[in-house]
C-alpha cells in the first residue's frame, strides 16, 4: 500500500533564520542521533588510542559518505510517489521489500540488547552496584532497564503524533552529546593533556584489535540503513519539491555534527591514551581511563555523553527496524501506523529481554546471526537506493543528480567490500567455536564490537551498541 507524498508542511517553510534552519535539520539530526551510538563512541576511541591523530582522514571520508547517501535518501523520499518500499514493491516484487524489512529488523532488534548495556555503562558512575552484581533480576541496573523499556512503548502508544517529540527529543540528545565531549574536550586541553601526548607511541604495528577498529568507525559512520532511513523521515516531516534542494544542505549540516562529534572523542582518546598501553573494551572502560589522569569530572561529563549517544540510538534504532518492517509486509512505514508501533515493541523487548535473562557467553550466537542478516541485507539496501536513484521516470526536477548516482555507487563498493570482509569473519568465528567462559568475558565489548562490525558490512545502527 502506498502512502501518498505528504504535502510541503508549513513547519518548514514557516520562521526565519537560526529557528527555520533548525526544523530544517530535524530529519539528519534524527540520523546522526541512531548512528552515534555506544559503538561509534568505542570504535572513534580505540581508533585514536591506537592512531592518534593518524586516522583523521577515515572519519572525514566515513562522514562525507554518509553526507552524500543521506542527501540522496532525502532526495527519493520526496521525488517518489511512495516509500522506498513502496517503489520496491511496485518495480520488483513484494519479497524483495518484506526480504529488506525483515533483514533491518532483525539486525535492530538483535542489537539492541547492546543498546541496553550501553545505557547501563553510561549510568555506571552513578549505579552502586555493577550491571552484573547480582544474579536476581531486582538489582537496581535491571530495573533501570526495565522502566526505560516501558517507558519508551507506553510514549510510542500515548503519542498521536511521534515525529515532533522525537525530532526535538534528539536534538536535545544531540545537544548533550556536544556539551559533553566537547566539554571534556576542552577540560583535557586546559588541563595541559595527559602524558601520552607527548610520548611516542609503542613499536610495531598497531593491534589487530586496532586495525578492525578502524573499519569499524567507518562502518559507524557511514550507516546505510540511517540513510535509508532518511527517505522516511523527509516523509513524516511533510517535505515536498520546494524543499529538496535545500535537503543537501540539511544533510551536510546534521551529518557534520556526527562527524564534528567523533572526531572530538578520537582526539580525546589520542591526547589521553596514544603510547599507553590501554585496554578499551567497553563505552565505560573509556570513562574509567580518563580518571586516573583528569579525575571523576571527566568520567562524569564523558559518560554523560555516553548516555545521550545510547538513549538516542535506543529509541530510532528500535523504531527503524519496526517502521522497516511493517513497510516491508505492507502495512506502512509511518511513525504513527499501528503495525510500525507493535514492531518497534517487539524490537524493544528482544533487546530488553537478550540483556536481562540472556547468559553473555551465550549473546555471541545471537550477534552472529545479527551480522549474518547485515553480510546478506544491507548491500541490498545499497543496491536499492542506487536502483530507484537510476529509475528512467524520474526525470526534469526529479531527476537524482549524477554526483548522487556516483556516491551511492561508491558507497555499494564500500559497503560489498566489507560484507566480503564481515562474512569471512563469521566464518572464521563459527569455525574456531570459542570457550563458553572465553566468550562470557566482555559482554559489553562483544556488544559494542558486534554492532560496528555489522555496521560495516553497510552499517547501521543500530542502533546501536
Amino acid at each position: 500500500m502506498s502512502e501518498s507524498s505528504a504535502a510541503s508542511s508549513p513547519e518548514v517553510t514557516n520562521g526565519t533564520g537560526l529557528h527555520r534552519f533548525l526544523r530544517a535539520l530535524g530529519p539528519a539530526i534524527i540520523v546522526a542521533s541512531v548512528v552515534l551510538g555506544p559503538g561509534s563512541i568505542l570504535a572513534s576511541s580505540k581508533v585514536g588510542a591506537a592512531y592518534g591523530f593518524d586516522m583523521v582522514w577515515v572519519l572525514i571520508l566515513a562522514a562525507g559518505l554518509m553526507m552524500g547517501m543521506t542527501a540522496l535518501g532525502a532526495r527519493l523520499g520526496v521525488v517518489l510517489d511512495g516509500t522506498l518500499c513502496d517503489e520496491l514493491t511496485r518495480r520488483i516484487g513484494r519479497p524483495f521489500a518484506a526480504l529488506i524489512g525483515l533483514t533491518v529488523f532483525l539486525v535492530c532488534a538483535c542489537f539492541q540488547f547492546s543498546n541496553n548495556l550501553g545505557v547501563l555503562a553510561a549510568l555506571e558512575p552513578w549505579l552502586t552496584e555493577g550491571a552484573t552484581a547480582s544474579d536476581s533480576l531486582l538489582t537496581t541496573s535491571n530495573m533501570i532497564l526495565i522502566g526505560l523499556n516501558v517507558a519508551i512503548i507506553a510514549f510510542l502508544f500515548g503519542s498521536k503524533k511521534l515525529y515532533v517529540p522525537i525530532e526535538r527529543l534528539m536534538m536535545l540528545l544531540v545537544g548533550l552529546m556536544i556539551l559533553a565531549f566537547f566539554g571534556n574536550f576542552l577540560f583535557l586541553i586546559a588541563s595541559g593533556g595527559a602524558p601520552a601526548a607527548n610520548s611516542k607511541a609503542s613499536s610495531g604495528p598497531p593491534p589487530q584489535d586496532a586495525l578492525v577498529s578502524v573499519l569499524a568507525l567507518i562502518g559507524t559512520t557511514f550507516s546505510i540503513a540511517g540513510a535509508f532511513y532518511q527517505a522516511y523521515l523527509v516523509r513524516e516531516k511533510g517535505w515536498g519539491m520546494a524543499e529538496v534542494k535545500r535537503g543537501l544542505v540539511d544533510s551536510v549540516a546534521g551529518i557534520s555534527v556526527l562527524g564534528i562529534i567523533s572526531l572530538v572523542i578520537m582526539l580525546t582518546a589520542a591526547i589521553s591514551f596514544y603510547g599507553r598501553d590501554v585496554q578499551l573494551v567497553s563505552v565505560s572502560d573509556v570513562a574509567r581511563q580518563l580518571e586516573p589522569l583528569f579525575g571523576r569530572s571527566a568520567v562524569v561529563l564523558f559518560s554523560l555523553g555516553i548516555f545521550a549517544g545510547a538513549f538516542s540510538s535506543f529509541m530510532v534504532n528500535a523504531m527503524i527496524g519496526g517502521a522497516m518492517m511493517a513497510d516491508g509486509l505492507g502495512f506502512g512505514g509511518r511513525m504513527d501506523s499501528m503495525a510500525t508501533k507493535w514492531f518497534t515493541t517487539a524490537a524493544l523487548l528482544l533487546g530488553m529481554c537478550v540483556a536481562l535473562f540472556v547468559p553473555a557467553g551465550q549473546r555471541v550466537g545471537l550477534v552472529i546471526f545479527a551480522q549474518a542478516m547485515v553480510v546478506t541485507g544491507f548491500p541490498l539496501l545499497a543496491a536499492s537506493m542506487l536502483y530507484l536513484a537510476s529509475a528512467r521516470d524520474l526525470t526534469g526536477p526529479r531527476a537524482v543528480p549524477t554526483w548522487m548516482r556516483n556516491v551511492a555507487a561508491v558507497g555499494l563498493i564500500v559497503v560489498l567490500f566489507s560484507a566480503g570482509r564481515l562474512g569471512y569473519t563469521i566464518g572464521v568465528k563459527l569455525l574456531a567455536s570459542p570457550k563458553p567462559e572465553a566468550a562470557a568475558t566482555e559482554p559489553e565489548a562483544a556488544a559494542a564490537e558486534s554492532e560496528a562490525a555489522a555496521s560495516e558490512a553497510s552499517d547501521e545502527s543500530s542502533d546501536e551498541d
